[in-house]
């Protein structure tokens, strides 16, 4: 796996030891993902797929609150932090 991440440009970065809840965002982020669009519809091709996560993920960073963030999105929160 590493190797063909390395080939595509993808850096793996593992969590530190001891560091469990640096894994929690991500498991966060995958299970909505999950249940928000990947298991309620089917996709006959790869390119529907992709095309609904393009859009889906801008919406995610710039419309959709996030509760975690105090109900503002991902994009209204690194505005703040500039």
């Amino acid at each position: 796996m590493l190797d063909w991440a390395s080939a595509r440009g993808i850096h793996i970065v593992h969590i530190q030891p001891g560091k469990p809840q640096q894994n929690a965002y991500v498991k966060r982020f995958n299970r909505t993902v999950r249940y928000e669009w990947l298991s309620p519809y089917h996709w006959p091709h790869l390119d529907e797929v992709r095309d609904f996560a393009t859009q889906w993920i801008w919406r995610y960073n710039h419309e959709r609150p996030n509760m975690a963030l105090g109900d503002v999105t991902p994009k209204q929160r690194l505005a703040m932090a500039a």
